[in-house]
């Protein structure tokens, strides 16, 4: 049964347009491969999808890729074209070469709060863009946040859009993300909108000013209780010498009333992002021993299974807000990763 309605190359083999190379990664369902257009000869990164595989999520990728197609932004990853034989699906996308966020600061010998101020500036503007189309991406995290090339130069540009969600599907209510990385309305089994993506940027600032996240907890419970209560420091020796405007632009973000939370434009006004008061204080040494400390881990790269959420994560989150509403002392978090 055909899965791209409006597909032009549904009964073309993307053989013969592309020649499908070294394997760069792979999933449950997928695979990705670089390819090469056989008349231009230009490199492209093609996402190899197994039919059979997606029995029961085909809304999933039907979203995805009606997402992708609304897109054109150079901060964003793009969906060239698409094709479908009898059992495999392939979307075609822009190679993008330049390597994972954290990765690349690990690889620099410099790092600054300007550098970070950089990557955020181009990351809310990108947003600005996704919100102004009434898109939510739901999954911002620094795993997809990628440099376009290996030049120091290099933009950065959002990928993976499988659990974004256009407004006009209806009421976002379904509980999906990173576990370090989601708001607490979102937790609270209640509906959201846009600003759960201003506040995945806000804990995507903080990691990238002391490179660990700002709530943690090995127990999911407990990690649920600090994020719906939005507790976290800026704690000595890590935040010693990043700037107070850092800090005050990290904490508009972090609100746990989405409705006194920066939106894209209040955020792209600070003056950490625009106003010159970001530091080039080189602080790449405690902030690359803290990447490389608490990233090498799996449980950041955990993400939710939409259906396991709705069964589960309901009954942990709740115990969790009726615990924050009756306990006067103070959670106690893990120790830091």
């Amino acid at each position: 049964m055909p899965f791209l309605k409006d597909s032009r190359r549904k009964a073309e083999d993307i053989s013969a347009v592309y020649e499908l190379r070294e394997k760069l990664g792979e999933g449950a369902f997928s695979e990705v491969r670089v390819a090469r257009h056989r008349c231009s000869q230009r490199l492209v990164a093609v996402k190899c999808i197994h039919k059979r595989a997606l029995k029961g999520r085909e809304a999933l990728l039907e979203n995805e890729i009606a997402v992708l197609r609304k897109i054109d932004h150079e901060n964003i990853v793009s969906l060239e074209e698409t094709f479908e034989t009898p059992t495999k699906l392939y979307l075609v996308m822009t190679l993008v070469t330049g390597g994972e966020l954290l990765e690349r600061i690990l690889d620099r010998g410099i790092y600054t709060e300007k550098d970070g101020s950089r990557v955020i500036q181009q990351v809310l503007e990108a947003v600005r863009y996704l919100h102004q189309l009434g898109i939510v991406h739901r999954d911002l995290k620094p795993e997809n946040l990628l440099y376009e090339s290996p030049l120091e130069d290099s933009k950065i540009v959002i990928s993976d859009f499988g659990l974004s969600k256009m407004e006009e599907q209806g009421v976002l209510s379904t509980a999906c993300g990173t576990p370090a990385y989601v708001a607490p309305e979102l937790l609270q089994n209640k509906t959201y909108g846009k600003e759960v993506d201003l506040w995945a940027i806000g804990v995507i600032s903080y990691i990238l000013l002391c490179g660990y996240p700002p709530f943690y907890d090995e127990n999911d419970t407990q990690l649920y209780r600090q994020i719906i209560k939005a507790e976290y420091e800026f704690e000595s020796p890590y935040w010693d010498d990043i700037s107070e405007s850092a800090k005050d632009f990290i904490s508009r973000l972090l609100q746990k009333d989405p409705e006194t939370r920066y939106d894209c434009e209040q955020a792209l006004q600070h003056s950490w992002i625009s106003g010159g008061e970001a530091l080039e204080r080189n602080i790449h040494c405690s902030v690359s021993e803290q990447i490389q400390k608490n990233f090498a881990q799996s449980q950041w790269k955990r993400a939710f299974n939409a259906t396991m959420v709705v069964r589960h994560l309901s009954k942990k989150t709740l115990a969790a807000e009726d615990e924050v509403e009756t306990e006067d002392c103070a959670v106690v978090g893990g120790e830091r990763p």
